[in-house]
């Protein structure tokens, strides 16, 4: 069988919408879609009666009023963030203000370096500086409810803070950002770290899960094998950027276009956080030389 990644990017249910998904498991998928959040964040539900949510998602009253109304009745026990990126964990504190629930799961927001030289603002805009969980929760850490237990698993690398969380009782892991059947992940320096992401993808590997439920798009139906194709894809991103070093290529902008043909440049500044995401990690492995102590977006690279 290919390890070859297979993307699912088959339309989900449409934002405002409240689908069961599983006996323990509902979904509602706030309006904030784009070429970024795919169809947009997913927010689940977990239990009967007494309920976790996780990922309330971006600051949106609507999407909060329908989260509210779909739980009318319920007690909210849990609110659960994966990680501090404004379509996850802003909603956690309106919500938290509506419903008087604790917000538990990952710790205020951190990058994984300080900026490099020429970095006058922090890199990735997405993050969430104001979060402020009630309880930090670490690897095996634990929140139950009637019937369900979410279990926290560490995976830093998307952000630094970032953990996903295990539901036993239904063999399956809401995977936030890190693993995603719509998409590979970004992974943007100073938040993001390559090195961290993909010890974290082995972490996984390590473990059994029948179904990912990602922070966006549908799940990832066979997560081992996914998880392979991610190995790959990152190995064979790695070879194109050791490809265009060795063609003479030393700055991230000339390295973007060749290595990510086709791509509509909106999506540039992306793709060269990620492509700065990988060198950094080829220096730190001693690969690839750069010409300044933090390997940055305006930074010089050579092969070593």
């Amino acid at each position: 069988m290919s390890d070859e990644i297979e993307f699912d990017r088959s339309a989900t249910a449409p934002p405002g919408e409240v689908v069961q998904l599983s006996p323990l498991v509902r979904r509602l998928i706030a309006g904030n879609g784009g070429p970024m959040t795919f169809t947009g964040t997913c927010s689940y539900i977990v239990g009967r009666g007494k309920v976790a949510i996780i990922d309330p998602g971006p600051e949106d009253k609507a999407h909060l009023a329908g989260l509210l109304a779909a739980v009318s009745g319920e007690t909210v026990s849990h609110i659960v963030v994966t990680h501090t990126h404004r379509d996850h964990s802003p909603g956690a504190r309106a919500l938290k203000a509506a419903t008087g629930a604790p917000i538990v799961g990952c710790g205020p927001h951190r990058p994984f370096r300080e900026l490099a030289a020429g970095e006058a603002t922090r890199l990735d805009a997405a993050a969430d500086a104001e979060h402020a969980p009630d309880q930090v929760m670490a690897g095996s850490d634990a929140v139950t409810g009637p019937g369900w237990s979410l279990v926290a698993i560490e995976t830093p690398g998307h952000t630094a803070n970032h953990l996903a969380f295990a539901l036993p009782e239904e063999e399956t892991l809401f995977s936030g950002d890190h693993v995603m059947a719509w998409s590979t992940t970004i992974v943007a320096p100073p938040d993001g770290s390559m090195a961290a992401y993909m010890a974290s993808v082995e972490t996984l590997r390590g473990m059994e899960h029948a179904l990912y439920r990602p922070g966006h798009g549908g799940p990832v139906t066979e997560p081992q094998r996914f998880l392979r194709g991610l190995v790959q894809h990152r190995r064979q991103r790695e070879a194109a950027i050791l490809g265009r070093l060795r063609a003479g290529d030393e700055r991230i902008a000339e390295m973007v276009p060749p290595i990510y043909q086709g791509l509509p440049p909106a999506l540039h500044r992306a793709a060269a956080l990620s492509v700065l995401a990988q060198l950094e990690d080829l220096v730190a492995r001693g690969i690839v030389t750069c010409d300044e102590a933090v390997p940055g977006l305006s930074s010089r690279y050579r092969p070593a």
